[in-house]
């Protein structure tokens, strides 16, 4: 992956989802992939509150270069278990 795009260019991210990511300071794919999608999902949630795992899955999903409705459930719920700690 080119390190230095911009987060809208990662798969599965929209406008609304770049838009909360460059709010929480994370404006390249380079740097999503230096603090994981965990971290940032946490990020995110301090400026949106109401931002769902569906962001958490997009992100993850993103990062292998897939579509995120093709992470398999052991992959969401360790996810979910990373987010909660």
């Amino acid at each position: 992956m080119t390190a230095d795009l911009p987060i809208e260019s990662l798969r599965n991210l929209g406008p609304k989802s770049g838009q909360w990511l460059r709010k929480a300071g994370i404006t390249t794919i380079a740097e999503l992939e230096r603090l994981g999608p965990v971290v940032a999902f946490r990020l995110v949630k301090q400026h949106q509150p109401k931002a769902s795992l569906n962001l958490l899955w997009a992100m993850a999903a993103g990062l292998k270069g897939k579509d995120w409705r093709k992470l398999t459930a052991k992959e969401k719920d360790r996810l979910r278990k990373e987010v909660e700690e």
